[in-house]
């Protein structure tokens, strides 16, 4: 969606869905939904459709899973903490539509008991998540060559799963790193099907902003400004919107390491609680950042491929770019194109976080990740604009 100045006539009706904040306000008055908040409204019919598109279902079962997920994000710290010492990792099971939480063999009767009265489920696993965090935390260390796309932590097949370029699993590096890896802890090696990229592009009409001759796209509003991908612009850079006019300026980026930063507004722009449907679906409203579980659905607006949905499938990801290394990444079967990065990672009405890249496109299929919204918030003391 192509951000206006408040004399275009589009304002009036995005007035409706929210209130504007001019750059530079002060953070969102108290009554309004915390950055961790639940508190959900029905989704948009955008969001839905977008859902019954690309995950198949009806919309009666989207809007069923939307509020199972919802009530498993609202259980899985509970979970966690009753799990202790024993926890080993929770997803969202589609199938059953509640929240799974793995414990290690020893944990003891009424610790199982403690996780089951959460409204969880319990599933015996032999590897603690700790004992896997710091097995992916050695492997973090190592220096990965190209035909190593990722690595993430798998909570369901408890292990740390090293995903390799399909025709790059015989190349003596890649042998060289697996075999360290594996020293580093309890490691499955799986294939991808290509190497990540990110989804910055050349020069296009019609998209939200610009940085010199490279298209990206905004994730979301926070107060003086929105947060994107890193690697679409340094600090210092300079913002054009959809129509060529200044926006500002970026005052923060990381990447590779990290691929986040964000973008002062200014000059007659102004920021909206929204995460835009291109003109091809309704709008979606931004009430909070509750961080959805793995096996949740998740839906992306970007300004090349508008929405698309699919499920989170990995969290904690290192996704090995060919600029370097980005760490703590979430993974999705979301597809993505060039001109997408930066965009919005949402699911019901909470960001999740601005996608990064992936592999594939969304004629044939693909998987994307995206830097989650609640570390670009806390690295640099922003406040999401929610409605």
């Amino acid at each position: 969606m192509r951000r206006t100045k408040l004399a275009h006539a589009g304002v009036a009706a995005l007035l409706l869905l929210g209130s504007w904040t001019a750059a530079g306000t002060l953070p969102a008055a108290a009554h309004e939904p915390s950055p961790g908040s639940t508190a959900s409204a029905p989704a948009s019919p955008g969001l839905l459709q977008a859902m019954q598109r690309d995950l198949g279902l009806s919309r009666s079962q989207a809007e069923a899973r939307l509020a199972a997920e919802q009530r498993a994000a609202g259980i899985e710290s509970e979970a966690r903490r009753a799990a202790g010492a024993s926890y080993a990792g929770s997803w969202f099971d589609a199938g059953s539509g509640k929240l799974t939480v793995a414990v290690t063999k020893d944990a003891g009767a009424a610790t199982v008991r403690a996780v089951r009265s959460t409204g969880a489920h319990v599933r015996t696993a032999e590897h603690s998540a700790r004992h896997l965090d710091a097995a992916k935390a050695r492997i973090d260390r190592l220096r990965a060559p190209r035909g190593v796309s990722s690595w993430h932590v798998d909570p369901a097949a408890n292990t740390v799963v090293v995903n390799v370029v399909r025709d790059k699993r015989a190349d003596t590096d890649v042998k060289k790193f697996l075999t360290k890896a594996r020293e580093a802890g309890p490691v499955t090696v799986r294939t991808a099907p290509a190497a990540p990229r990110t989804f910055a592009a050349g020069t296009v009409g019609g998209d939200p902003y610009y940085t010199g001759n490279v298209r990206c796209s905004i994730g979301f509003s926070v107060h003086g400004g929105f947060v994107t991908a890193g690697h679409c612009g340094r600090a210092g850079a300079g913002v054009s919107g959809w129509d060529r006019s200044y926006i500002g300026t970026f005052q923060g980026s990381s990447f590779p390491d990290n691929d986040y930063a964000w973008v002062s507004v200014g000059s007659g722009w102004w920021t909206v609680p929204v995460v835009l449907g291109w003109g091809t679906v309704p709008d979606q409203l931004v009430r909070g950042s509750a961080e959805a579980p793995v096996g949740a659905s998740i839906c992306r607006s970007g300004s090349t491929t508008h929405w698309h949905c699919g499920t989170v499938l990995a969290k904690n990801e290192t996704v090995n770019y060919s600029e370097g290394a980005v760490h703590q990444m979430t993974k999705t079967s979301v597809c993505a194109e060039p001109g997408d990065s930066g965009g919005s990672f949402i699911s019901g009405d909470q960001a999740q976080g601005v996608t990064s890249g992936g592999w594939g496109n969304c004629s044939s299929g693909g998987e994307t990740w995206f830097q989650p919204v609640n570390e670009i918030l806390n690295r640099y003391g922003l406040t999401l604009h929610t409605a």
